[in-house]
């Protein structure tokens, strides 16, 4: 028996469930990228509130590269089961906050229709880091971005103009420093590009706030859902796993409602800032290091990983001698006391937090993760041995190939066996328009050599 509407009632009371209609409710976010991460993380936020009496903030979920989560989820009527994992512990809650799913290549009219109706007021994404499009220099790359979400909210926007309807607040929800800023400006390269008569609409009716987004969302395995089915008597197509932790961090700037989701532990401030700058060099900084650092060793898990007392120390090294001095930290924020907090939270086997998912996309995200840190360490006369030990695995796990999921992976994998190819073509190449990372030619040497 597959999971759906009619078997609700007939589940274990242990199971925890909405209490809210959901066919009374109207969908008001649609959300670009919706996988597990997301059924983890805002939708299991949205759940809560409407279960608590927020109304009409159902979800249309936007899966942009495979129509695999609406084959999962459209025949259970958008339900799925989230279990939350600590130890030998386990919660599990029936989330009815997604009503449908659509598939943008095939389904882009009906998606636009969605962002254009009036009940929707919020459209938020995590499509990670290669998603926004960006091309060198960090500005748009117009013809990745045609391919992306840009032309669907571009014409939604037109038509809720023409309808005389108010703007989006739209939500950036992925691992990229300033990320609304970021979304802000590529957005309106867009608009300029093909509509440039609602630049100045867009600026005054939407708005795009910052965030911060952490929980660990392991990919889920056939065991998982097998051993998921004999405690709920149901087989979940869509079953997401995930660690109990679980942090959202929103700049408080809203063009129009939203829910209530500060009842449920999401913090709404001035400056996204420094939480952000903590998790990406942090937390972000210390997974990459053990994905390739782990692959290179020969563990498959971030448990087995952190538990390599070599492993470990270069994590801590990482985080507390060289992320923590770069950050601007609030008054109430203990970067030493969320160390500790990260390194427990690694340690957990229940997670079963794949490497070499942590390891895909490198060229996206070493440059937040690592680079950034490298800089201002260095611009503090601080030594980066961490940093430089995780580059040297990413440097080995490029030319070992095996894992390598990665848009510019081709080309490096080609590269890798000469170090100071990659070294040219990521610091310091001028061809093409420049180099893969930009403004961070001055790192050139500090990576030219591997640490001995």
């Amino acid at each position: 028996m597959r999971l759906g509407p009619e078997i609700i009632p007939d589940l274990k009371d242990d199971i925890d469930r909405f209490s809210y209609d959901r066919d009374a409710q109207n969908i008001g976010i649609v959300h670009f990228g919706i996988g597990a991460f997301h059924r983890a993380h805002q939708a299991w936020y949205t759940d809560l509130a409407m279960s608590a009496g927020d109304r009409n903030w159902a979800i249309c979920g936007v899966s942009m590269r495979s129509p695999a989560v609406a084959e999962q989820l459209n025949p259970q009527s958008g339900l799925y089961t989230l279990t939350e994992r600590a130890g030998e512990s386990a919660r599990t809650r029936v989330i009815g906050a997604v009503r449908e799913v659509l598939f943008a290549p095939r389904q882009s009219e009906q998606v636009v229709t969605r962002l254009a109706d009036p009940a929707c007021q919020i459209v938020s994404l995590t499509v990670t880091e290669k998603g926004y499009a960006r091309g060198e220099g960090g500005d748009l790359d117009l013809k990745l971005a045609s391919q992306s979400f840009y032309p669907m909210l571009g014409e939604a926007l037109r038509q809720r103009r023409a309808s005389d309807l108010g703007g989006l607040t739209i939500l950036s929800c992925d691992n990229l420093a300033n990320n609304g800023r970021v979304l802000d400006r590529l957005m309106r390269q867009w608009l300029q590009a093909e509509l440039p008569d609602m630049v100045e609409w867009y600026r005054s009716e939407c708005r795009v706030p910052s965030t911060m987004i952490d929980r660990i969302v392991p990919r889920t395995r056939p065991k998982d859902v097998e051993l998921l089915e004999r405690r709920i008597g149901a087989v979940d197509e869509g079953a997401v796993f995930t660690e109990q932790f679980s942090q959202w961090v929103i700049e408080d700037n809203f063009a129009g409602g939203r829910p209530h989701w500060e009842d449920h532990g999401v913090e709404l401030v001035e400056d996204v800032a420094p939480f952000e700058t903590a998790k990406l060099r942090m937390l972000n900084g210390a997974h990459s290091l053990l994905a390739y650092c782990g692959l290179q060793a020969g563990y498959q898990f971030v448990h087995e990983a952190v538990a390599d007392p070599v492993l470990h120390d270069l994590a801590e090294r990482l985080m507390r001698d060289e992320a923590i001095p770069t950050i601007d930290a609030t008054p109430d924020q203990d970067l030493h006391e969320y160390a500790n907090h990260l390194m427990k939270r690694f340690a957990d086997p229940a997670l079963m937090h794949r490497l070499d998912q942590i390891a895909m996309d490198g060229t996206q995200k070493i440059p937040q993760r690592w680079l950034d840190t490298a800089k201002s360490a260095l611009q503090l006369g601080l030594p980066v041995k961490a940093i430089r030990s995780a580059f040297d695995a990413w440097i080995w796990h490029l030319a070992d190939g095996r894992w390598v999921d990665d848009p510019h992976g081709d080309e490096l994998r080609r590269l890798a066996e000469h170090r100071t190819a990659v070294i040219e073509y990521c610091l310091l190449a001028e061809k093409d328009g420049g180099p893969l990372w930009p403004g961070y030619e001055s790192l050139a040497e500090v990576f030219a050599s591997p640490l001995s």
